[in-house]
């Protein structure tokens, strides 16, 4: 039986048409994941940015660290004010970064078509990574309090033993009973000092740790960001880098006020070691951006390793900073500190109010960084 042309020619148009959608899809997805083409690219514009950033970092963290070193001053002092404005405006950046800069970024790149199936089949990737590296970060918390505490019930322990053979020799070699009553007395004094020192000093060190753990971990998730946004700068189109480069160089200076009023807060550090601190942070979006000059030309940021590496890197250092801000600033500067709840009203508001202004202030960038 003789087939009708009119009958099967609207089946074959529909299979032709779904498999040149399918071939248009693959395309489609092969285009997305290639390298973008070559541009005019300015080298020298860009070289000019690494001491843009380099300086604006540079102004952010360490105007707090030498408003708060170059002499001494009082509780109320205009200094006062202004690096506690500066240390509330800080955590709000800081939670602003993980919230508008980093997780949407991370979601965005876990859905890229450039991935393979195994992590598009999973829509919440970056949420994971973002809540084990804040699990980590309370484990490593946990760790460093208990090994402290462990630490200092053996100096204890040491201290009691030798003041139990203190005691000892100087009764045995008394010569004279008054001498000797006299001594008890003055050792008794000092014991009772170097106790009370020890217990004052164990105190210290358990609220150093946690200080300096939530500091060191804030940095790194920082220093992690901060090099991927320069890598992002230097093999960016030159339509968009102008526009990056403005939202760059506040983002830089706010996240330099949010670290350097955070290094303010360790004690028993050297000044070196701090410096060196601020430092590491100045360098590493500058280091990013070198790295992406020299490879600019055979970066393909639609890579699959690319993309991947930064969506995971994002996730991580969004889930560091959410800890360190809700647990080590917030919680620890606001809502359970006794000198924080004593302050006057006014200081209050203008605490809560800086804190919101650097929030919303970051986030605003979050429009073109």
């Amino acid at each position: 039986m003789m087939i009708k042309l009119h009958t099967i020619l609207p089946f074959l148009l529909t299979a032709t048409l779904a498999y040149a959608q399918d071939v248009a899809t693959d395309a489609e997805q092969e285009d997305a994941c290639a390298a973008e083409p070559l541009e005019e690219y300015n080298t020298k514009m860009r070289i000019g940015a690494i001491f843009i950033i380099l300086a604006t970092s540079s102004v952010g963290v360490f105007s707090p660290m030498l408003l708060h070193r170059i002499s001494p001053y009082s509780e109320g002092s205009y200094r006062s004010w202004v690096l506690m404005v500066g240390k509330f405006f800080g955590t709000g950046v800081v939670l602003a970064t993980a919230f508008v800069h980093m997780l949407p970024d991370a979601f965005e790149q876990f859905s890229s078509p450039c991935l393979t199936e195994g992590w598009l089949s999973y829509g919440a990737f970056a949420g994971v990574f973002c809540m084990l590296a804040s699990f980590a970060l309370q484990l490593l918390e946990i760790a460093t309090t208990a090994h402290l505490k462990k630490l200092s019930k053996i100096s204890k322990d040491n201290n009691t033993i030798g003041d139990k053979n203190s005691h000892s020799k100087g009764d045995m070699e008394s010569g004279s009973t008054q001498l000797s009553i006299n001594d008890r007395h003055e050792h008794g004094d000092q014991s009772s000092d170097h106790h009370h020192h020890v217990h004052t000093s164990g105190l210290l060190e358990h609220e150093d740790a946690h200080r300096h753990v939530g500091t060191y971990m804030l940095e790194l998730g920082i220093v992690m960001h901060s090099v991927l946004i320069g890598l992002t700068l230097a093999t960016t189109s030159e339509s968009e880098f102008t526009t990056l480069l403005i939202a760059l160089v506040f983002h830089q200076f706010f996240e330099g006020i949010a670290l350097g009023t955070r290094l303010n807060e360790l004690k028993h550090v050297s000044t070196f070691k701090v410096a060196l601190m601020g430092l590491i942070f100045c360098l590493t979006t500058p280091i990013g951006t070198c790295i992406g000059l020299g490879i600019h030309s055979s970066f393909n940021s639609n890579s699959y390793s690319a993309v991947l590496s930064s969506a995971i890197l994002d996730s991580l250092s969004a889930g560091i900073l959410l800890y360190n801000g809700y647990v080590s600033l917030m919680s620890a500067e606001m809502n359970q500190c006794d000198a924080f709840h004593d302050q006057p009203a006014l200081k209050k508001i203008i605490s809560f109010a800086s804190l919101y202004i650097g929030a919303g202030l970051m986030s605003l960038i979050g429009e073109w960084a």
